[in-house]
């Protein structure tokens, strides 16, 4: 079924080059469905004398302006970069799906008004052949549509459509509940249909809530996905002369626009103008082949000095007795007459901030005692979500 709907819906359009194109033809069918499905339900709820379905049409055109939302979000979107904003303005389909999941939650106020008085001022639902004819089709409608753009959302990379697909499932769910509460007190004459109202408002509301959540984290900047890093990192560590990896971040400005910075060790044996000139085709063919502007930093570092292999496998050891998740990187010495200094960077797990001079006195007293002479470490310490390692 989902095959069916893509094929048909993508007709014509290259779902990497046609992104937007795709985009805002999801938005065009929203608007349609949900306008049709609106007025169908409207006539069902007046008909009927059901809150539960009236509000259940309201929600459809909701969406249908949720749908115009989307649309104009691609729109947008499309708008290339410019001196005020650098970066482009991609971030506007994350601001139109946060948009989505406001008016969700606007429909779900609204529906729990309406069935609480509905609740204390009990009436009779005059259920009809007609109602559920048009509650029946308006679920497969809308199960459509979930199917459509959730497949879409996955396909394009966007959780605009991914706020959009969920909408539509909850949809479902809801005429779903409204026409098993209509059928319900048809047969049993208790007065439900405020009660599936407001239990329909609930649903609505915790779905915005959850809208609302997947849509701010990109927004306020959250971690690269493992996919990202993933694809990123295979990339960088299959060059030749790359040795090792760490502090990998990324920035999202929004589809289409992702920037990332890398270090890549090196050997210091290596001709820098090599090591250059290998960075150079690195970023260009990471984003060429990806999509991803990626700046990489240099870090020679020393591999045949056995003092140092030394000192380094033994900060390694003290730092796996105190946390197994603590490993270093960029490490460094600096010998004098009396004493050693080593620098290198930790990578630090959110939940041991706050324990930096714990680690530091723990590595400086064992190391100094085993070494019989001073050693002082000058330490880094960075965020662990930047160093998350890669499986292989």
């Amino acid at each position: 079924m989902t095959k069916f709907l893509m094929k048909i819906f993508m007709k014509g359009l290259d779902p990497q080059k046609d992104r937007s194109a795709a985009g805002k033809r999801s938005g065009a069918v929203g608007i349609g469905c949900n306008i049709v499905l609106f007025l169908a339900k409207l006539l069902a709820g007046t008909l009927a004398g059901s809150v539960s379905i009236t509000a259940d049409a309201m929600n459809n055109l909701t969406d249908a302006t949720s749908s115009i939302v989307t649309l104009l979000g691609f729109k947008l979107a499309e708008k290339p970069a410019d001196a005020d904003h650098p970066y482009g303005h991609a971030r506007f389909e994350y601001l139109s799906g946060l948009a989505v999941a406001a008016l969700i939650i606007v429909i779900g106020v609204e529906l729990a008004k309406s069935s609480f008085d509905k609740i204390l001022h009990p009436q009779a639902v005059a259920f009809s052949m007609l109602t559920v004819v048009i509650l029946v089709l308006s679920m497969g409608v809308k199960l459509g549509l979930w199917l459509l753009n959730r497949a879409l959302s996955k396909t394009i990379h966007s959780t605009a459509l991914a706020a959009t697909a969920q909408d539509s499932r909850n949809d479902a769910i809801a005429t779903g509940a409204v026409l098993v509460a209509g059928i319900a007190e048809l047969l049993s004459g208790a007065a439900i249909d405020g009660w599936m109202g407001m239990a329909v408002a609930l649903f609505i509301l915790y779905s915005g809530a959850m809208t609302a959540k997947d849509t701010i984290s990109p927004l306020l900047g959250e971690s690269a996905s493992p996919e990202l890093r993933e694809l990123i990192v295979d990339y960088v560590r299959q060059q030749p002369k790359v040795l090792g990896y760490h502090d990998l971040m990324v920035h999202d400005y929004g589809p289409g626009q992702r920037f990332a910075t890398l270090h890549v060790e090196m050997s210091t044996h290596e001709s820098p103008l090599v090591c250059h000139e290998l960075i150079d085709d690195m970023e260009r063919e990471c984003y060429q082949n990806h999509g991803i502007h990626l700046v990489i930093h240099y870090d020679p570092v020393i591999t045949d000095d056995p003092e140092l292999n030394r000192l380094r496998a033994a900060c390694e050891e003290l730092l796996a007795m105190l946390d197994q998740r603590l490993h270093l990187h960029d490490f460094r010495m600096v010998q004098g007459g009396a004493h050693t200094n080593l620098i290198f960077d930790v990578a630090l797990p959110a939940d041991m901030a706050g324990r930096e001079s714990e680690i530091t006195a723990h590595l400086e007293g064992n190391l100094s005692r085993q070494e019989g002479m001073r050693i002082y470490t000058v330490i880094t310490f960075d965020p662990e979500a930047f160093n998350l390692p890669v499986t292989e």
